[in-house]
């Protein structure tokens, strides 16, 4: 039995998701009926990943390899995805301008379903709770938009939204634990109340790795269908402060501040070099929405809790399982 490539793409912009995914996919725990996985690595730097897996993963490393790319240039898509079963993509961008965002996370996302078609390959779509294309947020508004063109292209994909993702590399909780070694409170803005629904990254990498085992119920179930991603507890902003100071062993208070300072901040912010203290005008209109799994899904949606459940027998990781582990190394 042929070995399947899985192509994680855009590895580079999440890298702690996409090293999770290709820890699941080859771990040598991770024995699942079916050919064995050649995971490829793909960003346009993805050599640093691929060296740290190979350090962490020593045995897999023979099914691990890394090719260069940018979803913003089509030709060199194609001879990546070659040969591919399965398509991750982690497409995306946090910062810049908004022909940035458009240019990566509509367009590219785009480029990438295309050639993933192409390829004959599965697509497996990361998205973002909160994409609309026809929301004024930059980020909102180009996941929305592609999503819109990775299903006109791939009808059958798969895709994935999470709330906030964390994990012990992840990008919110920690940069808040090393911005209380400095402030002597955390900001919250209009109240701290818009809620969210932490969704650990290692839940969604082994929902990944059931996806692209290639058994054909699966597929069948995945085909077309959108995934919120969320953990079992919603949490408002201000409660995820007073989580992280918690956790960090650091007493210090939770300020909240109206939305017209962060939006003065991240005036200021979005002319420099993105830092520690950066926060973007548009991160702060998010504050002002919630961002969890729909009570109501729709007939194109399944539900995390329930896949986790019937295909790996694991229920969401709480975010309290998992964040004192590592938040208090800060």
């Amino acid at each position: 039995m042929s070995a399947q490539k899985v192509v994680i793409c855009g590895a580079g912009f999440l890298g702690p998701t996409g090293k999770h995914i290709a820890r699941n996919l080859v771990s040598p725990s991770m024995k699942v009926n079916g050919p064995e996985r050649i995971v490829q690595l793909s960003s346009r730097n993805p050599a640093r990943l691929l060296q740290t897996l190979e350090r962490d993963l020593p045995q897999a490393s023979s099914r691990l390899q890394a090719t260069s790319l940018d979803v913003t240039k089509p030709e060199t898509l194609t001879p990546a995805f070659e040969g591919a079963h399965t398509v991750v993509s982690l497409v995306g961008v946090m910062y810049g301008k908004p022909a940035d965002f458009e240019r990566i996370q509509w367009r590219g996302a785009e480029n990438v379903a295309k050639a993933a078609q192409k390829a004959g390959a599965r697509l497996i779509h990361i998205s973002a709770i909160g994409a609309n294309p026809s929301s004024d947020i930059s980020y909102w508004r180009t996941k929305g938009l592609g999503e819109e063109a990775v299903r006109s292209v791939h009808p059958t994909a798969t895709i994935i939204r999470p709330s906030l993702v964390f994990g012990p590399e992840d990008d919110f909780f920690n940069r808040f634990s090393k911005l209380s070694k400095f402030l002597p409170f955390l900001p919250v803005f209009g109240g701290g109340q818009a809620m969210f629904q932490p969704v650990y990254v290692d839940d969604i990498a082994k929902a990944i790795e059931v996806m692209s085992r290639g058994d054909p119920e699966v597929e069948k179930e995945i085909s077309g269908k959108i995934i919120e991603a969320g953990g079992p507890r919603v949490y408002t902003y201000y409660d995820l402060m007073v989580t992280v100071l918690k956790y960090s062993h650091r007493n210090r208070m939770v300020i909240s501040f109206p939305y017209w300072v962060g939006m003065m901040q991240g005036f200021v912010g979005e002319m420099l070099p993105p830092n520690l203290f950066t926060v973007t005008r548009d991160q702060v209109r998010q504050l002002g929405y919630d961002n969890i799994v729909s009570p109501n899904p729709g007939p194109d949606q399944i539900s995390f809790e329930n896949f986790l459940k019937e295909h790996y027998f694991h229920s969401p990781t709480p975010l309290i399982g998992i964040l004192p582990a590592y938040l208090g190394l800060y």
